[in-house]
């Protein structure tokens, strides 16, 4: 997943606490962290505007163990805290945050993820 930012250093700093994990520089303007074997990649391109930045479109879905100790993490990243840990009625467990540069995210506990078929009630 490609994350736009348009401080490479401050996404940097805010993927590390909330990931656990620093991450690899790949280049001057990417910064790859491992998800899982997923890859998410910090990309700052060098010489885009805040005028011309455009956030993700849609939520990044990251699956954790934690997801209380995940919500506080973000809290202490700074994230901008959308939705409150909730349960929905297709079984998952998730919350919502905005990271320092409008891009949305979701945090879903990883034993309650929804891969799809019939929802039962």
């Amino acid at each position: 997943m490609i994350v736009p930012v348009t401080d490479l250093t401050r996404a940097v700093e805010f993927y590390s606490t909330l990931l656990e994990t620093d991450g690899e520089r790949v280049s001057d303007g990417r910064h790859y962290f491992d998800c899982r074997g997923t890859l998410l990649a910090c990309v700052s391109e060098r010489h885009a505007t805040e005028e011309h930045f455009r956030p993700l479109p849609d939520y990044c879905y990251l699956a954790v163990d934690d997801l209380e100790a995940a919500l506080e993490r973000a809290r202490a990243a700074g994230a901008d805290v959308e939705a409150e840990i909730d349960s929905y009625p297709w079984g998952e467990r998730s919350f919502y945050v905005r990271d320092p540069f409008g891009n949305p995210l979701c945090f879903v506990d990883a034993s309650t993820v929804f891969l799809g078929g019939r929802v039962v009630h």
